[in-house]
């Protein structure tokens, strides 16, 4: 049940520093590069799997940079989470 939580936590902290990089606007605002940098840091730390965060992100360019989410784009992002959830599966243990 941990290891459930800490890939929820480390997927927060991709969503966080990639929201977080969009609104640098050329390091005028202070709070998006402190984001940024404690976001990155904190996902790198943690140790979990890239497709919560890679999903966040891109939910996150969707609903809040209304960037748009087209057929292509979603084809692409469900490959990846595709390869991801493969590559696990495959993976042996020991």
């Amino acid at each position: 049940m941990m290891a459930a939580w800490l890939v929820l936590l480390a997927g927060f902290f991709e969503v966080v520093w990639a929201c977080a990089m969009k609104l640098f606007l050329g390091f005028t605002a202070r709070l998006p590069p402190v984001m940024t940098v404690v976001g990155g840091i904190a996902s790198i730390l943690l140790p979990a799997p890239t497709g919560p965060g890679m999903i966040g992100a891109a939910l996150c360019a969707a609903l809040f940079f209304r960037e748009r989410f087209l057929l292509p784009r979603l084809v692409r992002v469900l490959l990846i989470v595709t390869g991801i959830t493969g590559l696990k599966f495959l993976t042996k243990k020991g």
